[in-house]
């Protein structure tokens, strides 16, 4: 009786064994996970020597409103600007090289206690890798303590503000980034945010960048 327990046993276990192995789950590193932001150095503002502006259907500049449900969070003043030395700024008889800045004077509304971002609501097509805000502006309305982190968030750049005595109503502060791309015209592409709310609003804005196509070898 207990060689033929010990040979059924043995049998068991060969018929378990020629069962195949289930397949692994997946690890977490096979997973994709979104971009992180990723944190630019910026430059002032004030060490920048700009050409003329762009002279667009809506003149040199473009004045609009952050606004959320009929209540304005901030007013801002945009204009793209050529490189220092062009006579006038027309993208169409220029070389391709050319590199753009784009401006924004923002400054929050009557009311608003605390701002702490302002960025591009899409990704900043062409961008030249250069960006930054008036350093004595913000140093004004944040104080000693306060600071502007600059980041890339899947291509959209965001000014956050940290610390200080906040960026309050009336205080304007200028920020600015460049492009290889001229403006396509203003577009609701720029973001705001005050005192727990968020808003869109309206800039010049350089159009989405057209897809390499390659062509195949003969």
């Amino acid at each position: 009786m207990r060689r033929g327990s010990a040979a059924f046993v043995c049998l068991a276990l060969a018929a378990c064994s020629s069962e195949p192995a289930p397949a692994p789950s997946p690890t977490p590193s096979a997973i994709p996970t979104p971009d992180k932001p990723k944190t630019l150095v910026p430059a002032d503002f004030a060490e920048l020597t700009l050409g003329p502006k762009i002279d667009g259907p809506r003149g040199p500049e473009i004045e609009s409103t952050f606004s959320l449900e009929g209540q304005k969070l901030a007013e801002v003043t945009s204009y793209v600007a050529c490189p220092d030395g062009i006579s006038a700024c027309k993208p169409d008889d220029l070389p391709a090289d050319t590199v753009y800045t784009y401006v924004h004077e923002v400054t929050p509304a009557k009311g608003v206690e605390s701002a702490t971002l302002f960025r591009t609501a899409r990704a900043a097509a062409g961008f030249a890798n250069l960006v930054g805000y008036d350093a004595a502006e913000a140093k004004a309305a944040l104080g000693e303590d306060g600071k502007i982190d600059v980041a890339s968030d899947n291509g959209a750049l965001v000014w956050r503000v940290i610390g200080g005595d906040g960026w309050k109503a009336g205080e304007t502060i200028t920020f600015y980034w460049q492009s290889t791309l001229p403006p396509e015209g203003p577009r609701e592409a720029y973001q705001f945010e005050a005192d727990g709310s968020t808003a869109l609003g309206t800039g010049p804005f350089p159009p989405k960048e057209k897809p390499v196509v390659e062509t195949p070898a003969n």
